[in-house]
């Protein structure tokens, strides 16, 4: 737990607090251990195109940074007008959130094609896997079909218990384990949800010059569930 001076609640700065995004800061467990380690055996990839599929916050940018790092990959969007094609006969390229930023399906098309003939390497994340990207180009579909895809599974309670603690970490706040224990069975299972509940309470925190507990951890999940309701 952490201590926080002043009683008075006060309006929290708005600091940003940049997630620790290493290799060494990855956190593995099931749900994403057969992503991790497709990105570890990079450059012996079993295709030149890896397609990471994850619901939000399960951890898909974390392991795109570690790549990017690693292979020296610059990011591109695969559509009009864009320079995707030509980075791709320079190098690695990373395409993320392919699904949710949109692309042109001739542009991604020839990105596959162009790392194909340079013998270099792509990965892309998306939420969903491939067929549901609404994808009408035949040949795209072919090019998709042959990509290695890996799906980060649904957090369990040991992810759910590691990511609460790194998320802790990234703000330098000391989590008391008993208050992560409280958190994980009531919380909804997504990676997202863990993220808004460490910011709710470190500001919450911050705010009324408290420390983090089990009462004030009670009283994020309540707010958050009245609001979804």
């Amino acid at each position: 737990m952490t201590a926080r001076a002043g009683k008075p609640e006060q309006l929290p700065l708005d600091f940003r607090h940049e997630a620790a995004s290493g290799r060494d800061d990855l956190v593995v467990s099931d749900p994403v251990s057969a992503a991790a380690a497709i990105i570890d055996r990079w450059p012996a990839w079993p295709s030149p195109v890896v397609i990471i599929a994850g619901p939000e916050g399960s951890g898909k940018s974390h392991l795109a940074e570690v790549w990017a790092r690693r292979s020296g990959a610059r990011r591109v969007r695969p559509v009009p007008g864009s320079d995707a094609v030509m980075r791709a006969g320079e190098g690695p390229v990373l395409v993320e959130d392919v699904d949710r930023d949109g692309f042109g399906q001739a542009e991604l098309f020839h990105l596959i094609n162009a790392v194909r003939s340079a013998g270099t390497s792509l990965l892309i994340t998306a939420r969903s896997w491939p067929v549901a990207w609404g994808v009408t180009l035949p040949d795209l579909g072919s090019r998709l079909k042959a990509a290695t895809t890996v799906e980060i599974g649904p957090p369990d309670d040991l992810l759910l218990s590691q990511i609460l603690v790194k998320l802790f970490a990234d703000r330098q706040l000391l989590a008391d384990d008993r208050i992560v224990a409280y958190l994980v069975p009531r919380m909804e299972r997504s990676l997202a949800a863990a993220q808004s509940i460490v910011e709710r309470l470190d500001r919450l925190a911050l705010a009324r010059g408290t420390r983090i507990s089990r009462a004030l951890a009670a009283e994020v999940l309540g707010a958050l569930s009245r609001q979804d309701d």
